[in-house]
């Protein structure tokens, strides 16, 4: 058995590798930069720090980001357990207060006596068993590293939201619901506008100017569809944003009993409730310009914005090429990759992907075969995406049943469609669990 394993990065993938790891008795050198160097989009020196929103996605089970939480509680993951004490309302939504998250889980790492964490740049991939899991913003030296190993690493642009401060809030133009009454039915906060209001904010919206994307091939970035700053997505027409991040359905406003021409959602940023965030209002507007702009909603026209969006770098491996389903590179089956840098694309999906690496790794240091999770299985099949050489085009990949094998009697109905696959899902993982002793 391996002395230890080596984790590189201190993020979502990369703690739950170790975690993985200290369960199973391997002892791990846990290697995070900060507080040497902090990236563009992190602001503290804890492990776990959630940089874009405070939504880990859908929690109910028949939902495909729900499906992803409850296999990695199956597996014992010590972020789901984490967020789930964690948690603040957000309708059927697992959103947690980021600040309580992270520092709950540095503890949890920090006080193992399996894990050593170790604050150091990495420049060059270690010898020996390692998982390297330092996610979309991995800083250059590494990153030319790993670009001489296995050629050049693919990138995107991703943008985080705003957020405001609850008191500054006009609660006189928002109201409390969630979208059809989901959750305890109160769980956002919505902003409506009516069809004067909306017109005019999308028109300044399209002409605002944008801040630069420093240090970054500026001349024609690639955007992640699934993080497309609102403003870029607003220049594809009049009504897109309408129809998305600010649909009115099911948001009937209570003082009018009729429904907006357009909503901003508004979701509790912590527990306390003095922080909201933007949801879907991800962007790369100046910061004087998310002021002037998004101060056009009436609920906003006083905020207090406590932190303005940022656009930064999303960078991960040509993963169908280099990667097996178990996250080992088929060249070398002492080197894992784990998180977004596998083109996962997600904190939950980032982090299940170093739980399936800790495990692998694990059983790789004690002589045992890999687990290949059933393709079932939204971790098994994430892994097989990001894995399959048959691939074309790859972009990043979160839960989705688009992912999973056809269900051989499938429900016309949209709830129990995802019920079935997640009841099928769940019972192959636990006879998984049984058969390989995971």
């Amino acid at each position: 058995m391996n002395d230890f394993v080596s984790v590189v990065g201190g993020g979502l993938a990369g703690c739950e590798a170790a975690y993985q790891l200290s369960r199973r008795g391997v002892r791990v050198r846990l290697y995070e930069i900060k507080p040497l160097k902090l990236s563009p989009a992190h602001h503290t020196d804890r492990l776990c720090e959630l940089v874009c929103s405070n939504s880990l996605k859908a929690n109910r089970v028949s939902a495909a980001a729900g499906l992803l939480k409850q296999e990695m509680r199956t597996l014992s993951s010590l972020l789901l357990s984490c967020a789930d004490r964690c948690a603040v309302p957000a309708g059927g939504a697992l959103a947690v207060d980021r600040e309580r998250f992270s520092s709950m889980v540095t503890d949890v790492i920090r006080s193992d006596s399996n894990i050593t964490v170790i604050p150091e740049e990495v420049e060059r991939i270690p010898d020996g068993v390692t998982i390297i899991a330092t996610g979309p913003l991995t800083f250059p030296t590494l990153s030319d590293d790993i670009a001489g190993r296995f050629g050049d690493c693919l990138q995107f642009f991703d943008a985080a939201a705003p957020i405001v401060s609850a008191d500054s809030i006009d609660m006189s133009c928002a109201f409390f619901l969630s979208r059809y009454g989901k959750g305890d039915g109160d769980d956002y906060l919505n902003c409506p506008m009516n069809r004067a209001e909306y017109e005019a904010f999308y028109d300044a919206l399209i002409h605002a100017e944008r801040a630069p994307v420093h240090a970054f091939d500026v001349m024609n970035p690639k955007v992640y569809e699934g993080c497309m700053p609102i403003e870029v997505m607003a220049q594809r027409g009049v009504d897109t944003v309408r129809f998305g991040p600010m649909k009115p359905v099911g948001l009937n406003d209570p003082r009018t009993g009729h429904r907006p021409w357009a909503v901003l959602q508004l979701r509790r940023e912590n527990r306390e409730g003095t922080m909201y965030n933007l949801v879907g209002f991800q962007t790369n507007l100046k910061f004087s310009e998310q002021h002037r702009v998004f101060s056009m909603i009436p609920a906003l026209k006083h905020a207090e914005f406590l932190r303005y969006g940022v656009m930064h770098r999303n960078t991960f491996i040509d993963s169908p090429r280099i990667l097996n389903a178990d996250y080992s590179v088929r060249e070398n089956k002492e080197l894992f990759f784990a998180g977004q840098l596998t083109g996962v694309e997600g904190y939950m999906e980032s982090a299940s992907s170093g739980l399936l690496a800790g495990i692998n790794a694990a059983r790789l240091c004690r002589g045992e075969q890999p687990v290949i999770l059933p393709a079932t299985t939204m971790m098994g099949a994430l892994a097989r995406y990001i894995s399959d050489p048959y691939v074309k085009a790859f972009q990043p990949m979160g839960a989705n049943f688009g992912v999973l094998p056809e269900l051989s009697d499938r429900p016309r109905d949209k709830a129990q469609r995802g019920q079935a696959y997640a009841d099928r899902a769940l019972a192959d993982l636990r006879a998984a669990i049984a058969d390989d002793n995971i």
